[in-house]
């Protein structure tokens, strides 16, 4: 019974972890939701060559150069921007979430840049607000 206890409760942690990790906002729909990621997309294989996205961490000082591995489907407003991340791998393997600021000017949807969310296994915060 103690085992089926210790279970369940670590369950629960990595199901509320994920969840927490994961921010989504639901109002952010259907045909908006489309064209935020296609955004998205377009800016990051715009930047890239041979597959290769650069970028700066200014953490570091260096330029890492990363595969992108997947968008996430959170999206988020805050302040004027619309941001998701995605998942990239660095050239040693390591997974890096760079989050993409869509910001919406005369209806159109346009990728401004992207920040480093985390990396090394560590979040890195920011203030967009």
């Amino acid at each position: 019974m103690k085992n089926l206890m210790l279970v369940i409760v670590s369950a629960l942690m990595v199901f509320m972890s994920a969840a927490v990790s994961a921010a989504d906002d639901p109002s952010i729909k259907d045909d908006l939701r489309a064209s935020i990621q296609a955004s998205m997309n377009g800016f990051i294989q715009a930047q890239s060559h041979d597959g290769i996205y650069p970028i700066f961490d200014p953490v570091s000082g260096k330029l890492m150069k990363l595969r992108l591995k997947k968008l996430h489907a959170g999206i988020v407003k805050k302040g004027a921007y619309y941001v998701s991340c995605a998942d990239f791998e660095d050239e040693d393997g390591n997974l890096v979430d760079l989050d993409f600021m869509v910001l919406e000017r005369e209806g159109m949807l346009h990728t401004q840049q992207a920040v480093v969310h985390k990396a090394d296994g560590r979040k890195r915060p920011y203030h967009l607000e």
